[in-house]
């Protein structure tokens, strides 16, 4: 039986996230449970491997939640060729060009990315196109034209070199960045092309991988641990379910915060009562009502 919540995965290379939940789709299915909600909290590409969220149950309903939460990534960047996938299995679509790299050279070309920026995702990505995936677009051969996007990046920083054939790179960014595309910007930048060869998740918010073959369940009070809390009294719960609002009461700070300088994400107020997550809550006129009521609890 699978349990409603986050369920914390380690994607291997290869599988596609909905691969993924296809998996998860065929449990439920033997388990009796073929009506079980399901589905992911952020988009890992194939050539990819680490962290991916799989949301159960009413759990599906805290998708959005996840999208502007901090994620960090290790990438394998190699240098002196662009591909147009800008990752290893693209087609060359650059000629590399002599360029002088050092740590110094690639430490202050990283400088301009952070903050708040414009960046072009690449025309194999999952943003939509007329309703249609890019890279669906992008496989049948059509051109893809791609507008940008506005991205957030916390934080980068170098941990290896291998000059000048490749570096390695730590960085934390809010959901919507494309790795890929740093990588295939930083080789415009520097004169001499760059793509992927590997790209490893490690964490989303307060969720690290759980490793190869390993399984974690999120749920309850650990579910959104950034969001401030309400502790219910059972009349408070019971008046919540049938959409009446209750008093503010005392709210208990978040159990995690998010890093220093990531923006805020406008985290709702959690309703926990007898340990499970029932509601997520708005200020109104009268108190507090429910914006999204999940129904059993989490």
């Amino acid at each position: 039986m699978i349990e409603s919540g986050i369920h914390l995965v380690h994607k291997t290379v290869g599988q596609s996230s909905f691969d993924v939940i296809r998996g998860f789709k065929r449990r439920a299915f033997e388990a009796g449970q073929k009506k079980l909600a399901l589905g992911h909290g952020g988009t890992l590409d194939p050539f990819a491997d680490g962290l991916l969220l799989v949301l159960a149950g009413q759990a599906t309903r805290l998708m959005e939640l996840m999208h502007p939460l901090p994620k960090t990534y290790v990438a394998e960047v190699a240098w002196g060729l662009e591909t147009d996938t800008c990752d290893l299995h693209g087609k060359p679509a650059s000629e590399a060009t002599e360029a002088q790299l050092s740590p110094e050279a690639l430490e202050a070309a990283l400088a301009p990315f952070q903050g708040w920026t414009d960046q072009v995702p690449p025309a194999t990505s999952a943003k939509k196109i007329d309703g249609e995936a890019a890279y669906r677009k992008a496989h049948r051969g059509e051109t893809v034209v791609m507008k940008p996007c506005r991205v957030f990046l916390l934080s980068a920083r170098w941990t290896a070199h291998d000059l000048p054939r490749a570096s390695t790179l730590e960085i934390t960014c809010r959901g919507g960045f494309y790795v890929r595309s740093l990588a295939r910007d930083l080789g415009r930048t520097l004169g001499c092309g760059a793509h992927l060869t590997a790209l490893h998740r490690t964490a989303i918010g307060p969720w690290t991988d759980p490793g190869s073959d390993q399984e974690r369940l999120i749920s309850g009070a650990d579910l959104l641990p950034w969001c401030p809390s309400r502790l219910l009294t059972d009349e408070e719960a019971e008046h919540l379910s049938h959409g009446r609002a209750i008093p503010v009461g005392e709210s208990v700070p978040p159990t995690w915060a998010l890093p220093e300088g990531f923006p805020d994400p406008g985290a709702p107020l959690r309703a926990l009562h007898e340990g499970r997550l029932v509601a997520l809550l708005k200020p109104t006129e009268d108190g507090l009502r429910t914006f999204a009521n999940l129904r059993g609890g989490l």
